[in-house]
């Protein structure tokens, strides 16, 4: 472990956890994670693994010399990230500890999610040889992580004109869309800006349905969305809340919205079947396709 040691923290205290490789992109996952914990007042802890990954040859191999090699190229990329955080969070009283380790990426991040409030990583990486390829643990740790996971894309969106953009949300009907929405208004009304519900109801678009039945669906699909946002309004006042209902494949509808938010989050998996939002698929499309930062909530 680098700089300060990791302090003792309660379940209250839990920290921002950022995974870095070095990558231009994990160092933007790193900017990022500084405005959410400062946003939460949470410590952020930055975290780097120089684990050689399987194939590369056994890690008996290692002489004392070539592990403090990697140890310390390790000790600059958190060293960097760590000035970057201080840079993206300037003036905030943010409590800021790093961390080089020797243990394979995918399994660290989601052993260490359990003790997070939230776990931030980069959409693509350096590669697989040069700290663990984050492209491919960012799929894996939103699938299998413990706490939410953000995935930072090929912007940070903590711009001046990005900042006032609002925070949109796919919302399914289904119970793990619930903690999607509550963190969306939560994220919402930290940064001051509007939330964006959005229902997509169908597995195709509007132009493929039959007339018949088209305004009862919809109907229903306005009855969903507003269920689901029910309470919400009251427990966050402030927040100005677009709802929008959409017959059209959710991954495309929240595609489509995304250009004009700072940041989308949706549930790791929704209901399944054909008439319902199919975050599991639509997480994983997401994740490949969206440029702008991106939460994934799994089921609490």
């Amino acid at each position: 472990m680098t700089g300060d040691s990791a302090p003792h923290l309660t379940a209250l205290d839990k920290p921002i956890l950022a995974a870095v490789d070095g990558s231009a992109n994990s160092y933007q996952a790193a900017a990022w994670a500084a405005v959410e914990a400062a946003l939460h007042h949470r410590p952020l802890h930055i975290l780097t693994s120089v684990a050689i990954p399987t194939g590369f040859g056994p890690g008996a191999l290692l002489t004392e010399d070539d592990t403090e090699w990697l140890r310390r190229g390790g000790e600059r990329i958190v060293a960097e990230a760590a000035r970057v955080a201080r840079t993206a969070a300037p003036g905030e009283d943010l409590a800021i500890t790093t961390e080089v380790t020797f243990e394979l990426v995918p399994m660290t991040l989601i052993e260490r999610s359990a003790h997070a409030g939230m776990l931030v990583v980069g959409s693509r990486g350096l590669g697989a040889f040069q700290r663990g390829l984050l492209g491919s643990v960012s799929t894996a740790v939103t699938h299998h992580a413990h706490c939410p996971v953000a995935v930072i894309h090929g912007m940070s969106a903590i711009d001046a004109v990005s900042a006032t953009q609002p925070v949109l949300v796919g919302v399914d009907g289904s119970a793990n869309s619930v903690p999607a929405v509550d963190i969306a208004f939560e994220e919402a009304s930290r940064r001051k800006v509007d939330l964006i519900a959005l229902h997509a109801w169908s597995d195709t678009s509007a132009t493929d349905l039959p007339v018949a039945g088209w305004d009862a669906a919809h109907d229903v699909a306005e009855a969903l969305l507003s269920e689901s946002l029910a309470g919400f309004g009251e427990r966050y006042p402030d927040v100005a809340v677009h709802r929008i209902t959409v017959a059209d494949r959710p991954a495309r509808a929240l595609l489509d919205q995304s250009g004009n938010a700072q940041l989308v989050i949706v549930g790791s998996h929704g209901r399944g079947g054909f008439s319902s939002m199919l975050l599991g698929s639509t997480s994983n499309t997401l994740l490949h396709s969206v440029e702008v930062p991106m939460i994934v909530i799994r089921s609490r």
